[in-house]
């Protein structure tokens, strides 16, 4: 009997994945703050109306217990079940970053700290990061800037009728898209191909290969890891 659970198990999730596995990270278009999204409480608003790998319905999806993130204080991230498929989704507001315990606006605060830097890359860091050794703080930054500048060029590539001529820097977003912050306004830009932008501004998930990466897209029931 057992057995039989089990193969019917792996029947539904193959139904699901089919085509791959889904992103179970998805976007909430949201222009609040994130001091601003805890106040208000607005994941409990946000809505995710049908299921994403079964739209005709049918497999019992249904809204799930939010899950805490680490940072900012007080933030939650609304999040639904799919029965038959064992997956989890949630709405990411566009204010937070995506598999890291941060804001967007933390992330763009680093990389447009070195983007502007006059001096070593160790002396941002260090200022940054004073708690720390510099080595460490060094990584810490690189590890942000490196992010931040692949996005970046993956939405130039995205996005030619709008970044056709601009250079793939903080600087050149905001000037071409007026905005005063950066990174959201590239996750709303990329909107429907957030998929092939990675972490922090896009959704796509790590790449790890193998039946091991898959089940590294789905999320865990309980806060998100510091």
């Amino acid at each position: 009997m057992g057995l039989a659970r089990d193969t019917e198990k792996g029947k539904a999730r193959d139904g699901a994945y089919r085509g791959g596995p889904p992103v179970v990270q998805l976007r909430h278009a949201s222009q609040l703050t994130s001091e601003e999204y805890v106040k208000q409480r607005a994941w409990e608003s946000a809505s995710l109306e049908q299921c994403p790998v079964h739209p005709e319905g049918g497999c019992g999806f249904a809204r799930h217990t939010a899950y805490a993130r680490v940072e900012p204080p007080g933030m939650f991230v609304a999040r639904w079940y799919c029965k038959q498929g064992h997956v989890t989704f949630s709405l990411l507001p566009d204010c937070l970053a995506s598999r890291l315990s941060s804001t967007l606006g933390a992330v763009e605060q680093v990389a447009s700290a070195v983007e502007q830097r006059e001096t070593s890359i160790e002396v941002v860091a260090a200022k940054l990061r004073p708690d720390i050794e510099v080595q460490g703080a060094v990584r810490w930054v690189r590890r942000r800037v490196v992010a931040v500048a692949i996005a970046l060029k993956v939405l130039k590539g995205l996005r030619p009728d709008v970044f056709c001529g601009v250079a793939p820097t903080l600087g050149g977003v905001r000037a071409v898209l007026d905005v005063a912050d950066a990174l959201p306004a590239v996750r709303a830009n990329a909107d429907a191909q957030l998929k092939a932008m990675p972490p922090y501004v896009g959704l796509g998930g790590r790449d790890r290969g193998g039946d091991r990466g898959q089940r590294g897209r789905q999320q865990g029931v309980g806060a998100d890891p510091p």
